[in-house]
This record gives structure tokens, C-alpha cells and sequence, in this order.
């Protein structure tokens, strides 16, 4: 029974029993406390802890699942996979374990045809409750039936809240998978007895001291593993051998020229390439992207493990972007939206393939070597030293060193790692010049805080207000005060000062009293509660307990309004344009300017960038009405209201809106109608790592400045070029296709340099023939590697019928094979030339039978490649006269 199949009928079977079939979520979950959906009940979180009520008490679902907590473990087992679809059913506070048990009897027994004598049903040992459901009222032999104890059968969502007993479904697939031990039975972990469901009766609520009470309302939640029930029904041992994993096996092991089964060390190479194929193309088509936090390290570490197996395998050009476009055949019709995003996916791929090959090429030699030493001398540990000059110096992965040293028998010294890694901290601590503000551990801050509690923030409302003077700091201490001249930082009982926080700047303005004034130039928030207010003191002296007037900058303050309410803006047009999966990563808001990082794969193109300045644009124009306001998180939430992950948020949260359009988490400062913001223009556009790309704007009057100068610039471009400003594009035309001939006479100055090469690799090349056809082989110099593949063709139609095998040498060689398309459709295959010759230089080899590439870094054994590359081509053409 085909996987498909499998996944259908579950549903079906549900939905005709009351249940509402839910699509699957993301694997980004809707809960900035999960890094990524694990299970079927992610999305219904809110339901089961009652912070939603339902739609439906009801729902079934098949949900994509990522679990990266075994990951060391997947290729090496049958069972662990990273991706996986989850099939389960949920009630909420609607039926309970006897309806729960029936249908799971129902389906497996009834659905699927499973025989009773291959089941087992476990239950946690003090549930009475569910040994009566299974045995008296499903009918289950009592001998099948097995009690575990806790660690294996009682499930918790954390320390406190909704826990209870579960009831797992056993498959017994025979004692030839077993482990051979007398004791092995239910509950041993070898692959014999297979975990197929897993119901879960939510039953208590755990408080703080560990007691359990009994919910209002019982739960229900199970999970099966799609994978695994593929296994049973389709007869096959392992996961890997399912429809849902065998092709992307069979493709990997045809891009390696191996077989599936041949060799258990090729086999967890196959398995982990084809598990984390699938697992990076589901991640990125979701939204994730690789970086070196969070779901971007997984993601990165997901491709970059699948590489360093690829690599092991003999497979040294990249591959992964085959391998989505494989991921894409095989479950394109389940998820459509994988055929939409396949470039997407394929190039976000393919650029981190290409930066860690570069860093495996340096790392992996050295990290070799070093084994390779260890192991000659009788050694089995690692030293940290080694760990750390791969890691610090070289990008090299730890968990890669880590995972080598382990397949070679050799254990890593990882407190040795930690600690060089403790030191080198210290030192960049110690090397950070201090530019006016220590971090928040300062003494002086948690003393001030203890000792005045913290600072009521009243920026909301008002820009100035009287307020009194708790501490004034100089030099990391307390000071009673300070005179004319000194640079100081005030506490202060209230403030209208927005102290930096969430990439606002903080406010400037002034502190005055009756003979004296201290110039605010900067307020920063050291601790949560604490407002630190930095500045000279212009005249007077300032003292602890004065009352004095502060005042914040109006004007500047405006315009940090404007370009705040802006991100929002930007924000929401940049998933209109661009889709949900460009979010925001980080942002900058100052008076004159704004930056707003975000997760995007490529650089915008010009129309992206227009479309979305325009639709910010109209937005501001509708004058559409920005309000804030407090509430609790999980009310927020309910509303759609986004939260950045990693950020930590209390039990009560600020919430600004734009009309309908826009709900963020946010605790900055805002225009009170969009109209205030007066103009937005953007004024770049880049790239600030992997996968992510910067926007910089200005709005208000720095937005009517920038235009008033690109007037100026314009009517100067005009004069210079002796043009109106109406005419100047004509004007520039016209110089540029002037320059573009200059260009074009200079291109064919190159190309007469290629029919020169094409002529000497003719004249020069060593030739072999077999009646009409002829081989010709030949070293062309340091040619580019992307003109080897016109050359080739250039001197293939020189030739005649036949096949040309050029050889450029740069840093490595570069190889290109072309064949006659009569000849190559009779059997004379590039890539078998390309890769024979290929294998002597180091490298590998793809294309097409009439022309392919390859190369390799072996250059000192180019003349016996070429050698190779003839001889493959005389056997292939004997084997076609034959």
C-alpha cells in the first residue's frame, strides 16, 4: 500500500467519525518557544492549555515534523529520521481512552488488516483505567497488553501543566530484527519491537510542588509516524526502504555510483543524504534559512552533514540541488507547494553547498592529517587543540570533527575544546574597547536598581515632566553630585526619555533646573527596569534628590516616530511582495534614517524594491490610524499580533497596530496616523550575510532632502551631458551605445585570441582515429572554465565526427568532453570519458552523453587522465563496431 494511500484513508477514517481534518502547519511553529514543530499537537497547543477555545472538539491531521534530538543517530538505525509526517487524531475536552482505544483497534485492525498476533499494547503502570479499556472493552488478549513504568508511558507538555498517561501500539516485526538477548521483549530498544502510536490522555495538571490535580476537561492527543506505517504495510524493513525515502536513496546512490545494500558504510551515507534532502528542503520552503542561530543552524547543519556523506560517498561536485529537485518529484503531489518553490529552495541549497565545500576543502585535510597522526602513534583522543584550530581558524564545524573523529575510533577531548573556547572569550572581552557603556552587569546598575527600584517610563504620553534625581554615576560609581563640565549618567525616579531598546535609539533633549542644564545625548536601558540617562552638564552643579524638568527633543523624537512606524510599514509589504518567509531579522531606527533586516534568499529586483516602496507609500497616504496598547500575551497572540523569536516577552505585552493591516509585539515609539510619516524612499538594498538582505530608508524631511538633492543631481547630470533634464536618458543612450561599440570592437579582438587557442589545440593535440572518427585530446592553458565548453564545440566542428577531450590548468584542472550527437546516441558517452579521466585527477564528473565536465586537483597526473579519457573512448567505439 502506497504511502499516499496510507495518509488518505487515516484522514478519511477521521473525518467520518466526527473529526475535522486540520491541513498540516508549518515547521515554524506559531509559539516563540519552540524552535520548530515536533509533533501533530504543535498547532493545537493553544486548545489543549485553554488559552483558545476551539472551532471544533474534534481534529485529524497529517503533520510535517523536524527532530534533530537523535539526529547523531539517523543513517545508523532503522527507524530515526530528522523529517517525518506525523498522523494523529485529537479531542478536546470531547472523547476520552475508550474512544481513543476503539479507534486505533478500528483502524490498524479493520483499516489497515494488521493481525492481532504482531500487536502489543502498553500502558503506564498504574492506569487501571486504560487496562480495563483495552481489555475489556476493545477485547485485547491480556497477554498483550504491557505495563511500563513512567519514563516510558506517562507524557508532560513541561515541569508544570497538562500531563498524563499514554498508551503505545506495538508492532512486532519478528525475532530476526531483535537484538538476540533473552530479556528482549516490549520496551527493548532494538528495532523488533516498533513503536507505531502513541495515545496520549491528558489527564492532570502538574502545579509547582510536583502534585497532580484532575483537568476540567480530558484531552486527547496521538501521534503515528507515517514512516513507520508505510514500513509494516508496504513489508519492508526499515523506513528507509518505503516509497517515501527509497527513490531519493536510489538517486543519491546513482549520482555516487554505488548500490543500495552493497556496504552498511555506503548504506548510513545513502540514508543520511536522502533523510536530510528531505528534511533542508522542507525547512527552506517554509522559511527557514541557513544561518548560525537557531532553526538557521539546524538547517545549516542538516545540508552541510548531508555534503560531508556525499563527500564520503565519492561525490565531491555539488549535489544537493539534484537531490531537491528529487525531494520534489517524490512528494511534489503531497505538498504542491514544494513544485512552486523549487528554485527557491534548489538555489538556497546550492549557495550553502558552495560556502561549506570551500571550508571542508581546507578543513577536512588538516583534520585528516591530524588523525591519521594520532592513530600512527596509538592516540584515542582528539586534543582540543586541534578541535579548536579547526573551529576558530578555519570555520570547520565542531560536530563534524566530532562525528570523523568517531568513525575513525577516536574520541573527542571536548573539555579541552571548551575551555580554549572559554579563553579565547576572555580575551576578546578584554579586547573590546569600551566606547561609554559597559554591559549589564555593571555593578553600579544592579546597586542602583536595588536600591531605587526602577524608573517609571512615561514617554508614551508626555516629552517633558518634573522628576527627581536617584543617583548620578561617574567612573562606575556613585557620586552626591557633579559640576559644570562633567559627563555624567543620571537615574531618575520617572522619564519621558525612551531609553534604546528593540532597535530604537534612545532620546536626547535636556535636564534643567532653576541655574543649571545637563545636555542629554544619550539614554540607555543597562537593565530591564532602569533607565540610564548619559550627558555633560552645561552649567550648574546637579545633585542626588533634586527636582528637576526634563525634556526630550521633540523634533528628533518625531522622526524617530516616523521612521519606527515605517519598519511596520515595511514589514507588511515585504510579505505581500515577497512572501511570508520574508520576516523580519533585525532593525535600526534613528532620527535620520532607518534599517530593517530581513530573511530573503536574493537580492530584490528592481520591481520588487519599487513595489513595494509604493505600496508603503500608499499606505502613509491613506493616513490610516496607529494605535497601542497593553495586554496579555496570550490575548496578543490570539489576535495574530507577530512576536520576533528570541525575544523574551512577559505575561503583559504592547501591542501596535496599523488599521487592519499590521500587529506587531513592540514597545517603540509611533506616529499617531500613518499620514505623520509624510514620505518614504529607499536608499539601498544588500545583503548582510547568508540569507539575509538589508533595506535602508528615509521618511519625513530627510526623505524631502534626499529628493531635493537627487533634483540638484539631476539638473547637474543634465549640464554636464549638454541635455534638458527631459532629454537626459536620450543623451546617455547615446553615450552608452557608443561605449558599447568601443566594447564590441574589443570582444572581437577576444574571440580571434579563441580561434587562435582552437587552432593550436588542433595542430598540437594528440589525435586518435578509428576510420572517419577521431579522438583528440589536448592542453589548452589557463582558459577559463567557462569558455572550455564553446572551445570544445569550436574544435569538435573542426574536427568532424568524432569527440575533443580539453584539459585547462588554473589552480585545478578543468576537463571538458564533447561528442558528436551520432555518435553519442549510439553509445559514445561523454561522462563515462569525463569520469574516468576525472577519477585520476582527484575530482567527478556530469552532463550529458555528448558533453560533460569534470576536473579535479590533481594536476601532477593530467597526462595519464587524458590517456584514460582516450582509451574509454576506444573501448566505447569497439563496443558500438561490435
Amino acid at each position: 500500500m502506497r504511502s499516499e494511500e496510507i495518509k488518505r484513508r487515516f484522514l478519511e477514517f477521521f473525518a467520518g467519525r466526527g473529526h475535522r481534518v486540520v491541513e498540516s502547519s508549518s515547521l515554524i511553529p506559531d509559539d516563540p518557544t519552540l524552535l520548530l514543530t515536533t509533533a501533530g499537537m504543535v498547532q493545537f497547543k493553544p486548545y489543549f492549555l485553554g488559552e483558545i477555545a476551539p472551532e471544533y472538539t474534534r481534529a485529524t491531521s497529517a503533520q510535517k515534523c523536524l527532530r534533530t534530538t537523535d539526529i547523531d543517530r539517523v543513517g545508523y538505525t532503522a527507524r530515526h529520521l530528522t523529517f517525518f509526517e506525523m498522523l494523529g487524531n485529537f479531542s478536546f475536552g470531547d472523547y476520552y481512552k475508550s474512544e481513543a482505544a476503539r479507534f486505533a483497534w478500528d483502524f490498524l485492525l479493520g483499516e489497515m488488516g494488521l493481525p492481532l498476533d504482531r500487536l502489543y499494547f502498553t500502558i503506564y503502570e498504574e492506569d487501571e483505567e486504560a487496562w480495563r479499556v483495552w481489555t475489556e472493552e476493545v477485547g485485547v488478549p491480556e497477554e498483550r497488553v504491557v505495563r511500563l513504568g513512567k519514563e516510558d508511558n506517562f507524557w508532560d507538555m513541561g515541569v508544570t501543566g497538562p500531563c498524563g498517561p499514554c498508551s503505545e501500539i506495538i508492532y512486532d516485526q519478528g525475532p530476526q530484527f531483535g537484538c538476540g538477548r533473552p530479556e528482549c521483549a516490549v520496551g527493548c530498544d532494538c528495532d523488533r519491537f516498533l513503536e507505531l502510536w502513541n495515545l496520549v490522555f491528558m489527564q492532570f495538571n502538574r502545579d509547582a510542588d510536583g502534585g497532580l490535580s484532575p483537568l476540567p476537561k480530558k484531552n486527547i492527543d496521538t501521534g503515528m509516524g507515517l514512516e513507520r506505517l508505510a514500513s509494516v504495510m508496504q513489508g519492508v524493513p526499515t523506513n528507509f526502504h518505503t516509497d517515501l525515502l527509497l527513490s531519493l536513496i536510489q538517486h543519491m546512490a546513482g549520482l555516487a555510483g554505488v548500490s543500495f545494500g552493497a556496504s552498511e558504510k555506503t548504506d548510513v551515507s545513502l540514508r543520511v543524504v536522502a533523510d536530510h534532502s528531505r528534511a533542508a528542503s522542507f525547512l527552506i520552503n517554509d522559511g527557514v534559512f541557513p544561518s548560525n542561530e537557531e532553526r538557521g543552524y539546524i538547517l545549516r547543519r542538516l545540508i552541510r552533514r548531508a555534503v560531508r556523506h556525499g563527500r564520503g560517498l565519492g561525490v565531491e561536485r555539488p549535489f544537493m540541488e539534484e537531490m531537491v529537485d528529487a525531494v520534489v518529484e517524490l512528494m511534489g503531489e503531497s505538498y504542491p507547494d514544494l513544485r512552486r518553490n523549487r528554485a527557491f529552495i534548489a538555489g538556497m541549497v546550492r549557495g550553502e553547498e558552495e560556502r561549506f565545500l570551500k571550508t571542508l576543502r581546507s578543513g577536512l585535510a588538516y583534520l585528516q592529517e591530524s588523525l591519521d597522526s594520532l592513530r600512527s602513534r596509538g592516540q584515542k583522543e582528539v586534543p582540543g587543540e586541534v578541535a579548536f584550530h579547526l573551529h576558530d581558524t578555519l570555520g570547520f564545524p565542531l560536530e563534524l570533527t566530532r562525528e570523523m573523529a568517531a568513525e575513525q575510533g577516536l574520541r573527542l577531548d571536548e573539555e579541552g575544546f571548551a575551555e580554549l573556547m572559554s579563553r579565547q572569550k576572555e580575551r576578546a572581552r578584554k579586547a573590546r574597547v569600551n566606547e561609554g557603556y559597559s554591559a549589564a552587569d555593571k555593578e553600579v546598575y544592579l546597586e542602583a536598581l536595588d536600591s531605587f527600584g526602577g524608573t517609571v517610563f512615561d514617554g508614551y504620553q508626555l516629552d517633558e515632566e518634573r522628576v527627581r534625581i536617584l543617583a548620578v554615576i561617574s567612573n562606575d560609581r556613585f557620586i552626591p553630585g557633579a559640576e559644570k563640565g562633567a559627563e555624567v549618567e543620571v537615574v531618575l525616579d520617572r522619564t519621558p526619555f525612551y531609553g534604546e531598546m528593540g532597535g530604537q535609539v534612545g532620546d536626547r533633549g535636556e535636564l534643567s533646573w532653576e541655574d543649571g542644564l545637563m545636555e542629554v545625548s544619550d539614554v540607555q536601558r543597562p537593565l530591564k527596569d532602569l533607565f540610564v540617562h548619559r550627558g555633560r552638564i552645561v552649567r550648574g552643579r546637579l545633585e542626588s534628590g533634586m527636582e528637576v524638568n526634563a525634556r526630550v527633543d521633540v523634533e528628533r523624537r518625531a522622526d524617530i516616530r516616523r521612521n519606527h512606524t515605517a519598519t511596520h510599514l515595511i514589514h507588511h509589504a515585504l510579505g505581500e511582495v515577497l512572501g511570508e518567509h520574508a520576516r523580519q531579522a533585525g532593525s535600526l531606527v534613528e532620527p535620520d534614517r532607518l534599517r530593517f533586516d530581513f530573511t530573503h534568499f536574493s537580492a530584490l529586483e528592481p520591481r520588487e524594491l519599487e513595489e513595494i516602496e509604493e505600496r508603503v507609500n500608499s499606505l502613509i497616504l491613506a493616513d490610516l490610524p496607529v494605535r497601542a496598547y497593553f495586554t496579555t500575551y496570550e490575548y496578543a497572540c490570539s489576535l495574530g499580533a507577530v512576536a520576533l523569536f528570541g525575544e523574551k516577552y512577559g505575561d503583559e505585552v504592547r501591542v501596535v497596530e496599523v488599521d487592519e493591516i499590521s500587529r506587531e509585539l513592540c514597545g517603540g515609539t509611533h506616529v499617531a496616523r500613518t499620514g505623520e510619516i509624510g514620505m518614504l524612499l529607499f536608499t539601498s538594498e544588500g545583503s548582510v550575510g547568508a540569507n539575509l538582505r538589508r533595506l535602508e530608508a528615509v521618511t519625513g524631511r530627510h526623505a524631502y532632502r534626499r529628493v531635493r538633492r537627487m533634483s540638484e543631481t539631476l539638473d547637474e547630470a543634465s549640464r554636464l551631458v549638454k541635455a534638458d533634464p527631459g532629454q537626459l536618458i536620450t543623451r546617455l543612450e547615446k553615450l552608452l551605445s557608443k561605449q558599447r561599440e568601443m566594447e564590441r570592437e574589443a570582444g572581437k579582438r577576444s574571440q580571434q585570441q579563441l580561434s587562435d587557442v582552437v587552432d593550436a589545440a588542433l595542430r598540437e593535440g594528440e589525435r586518435w582515429t578509428d576510420g572517419e572518427v577521431a579522438v583528440l585530446s589536448a592542453r589548452v592553458g589557463a582558459v577559463p572554465a567557462k569558455l572550455l565548453r564553446d572551445l570544445a564545440e569550436r574544435v569538435l566542428q573542426r574536427l568532424g565526427t568524432g569527440a575533443v577531450i580539453l584539459a585547462a590548468e588554473g589552480e585545478k584542472v578543468d576537463l571538458v568532453v564533447a561528442v558528436s550527437p551520432e555518435l553519442a546516441e549510439k553509445g559514445l558517452n561523454a561522462v563515462e570519458m569525463a569520469k574516468r579521466a576525472s577519477a585520476l585527477l582527484g575530482g567527478g564528473a556530469g552532463g550529458r552523453p555528448d558533453m560533460a565536465v569534470g576536473g579535479g586537483t590533481r594536476r601532477d597526473t593530467l597526462g595519464e587522465a587524458l590517456r584514460e579519457a582516450r582509451s574509454a573512448a576506444a573501448s566505447l567505439l569497439s563496443d558500438i563496431d561490435a
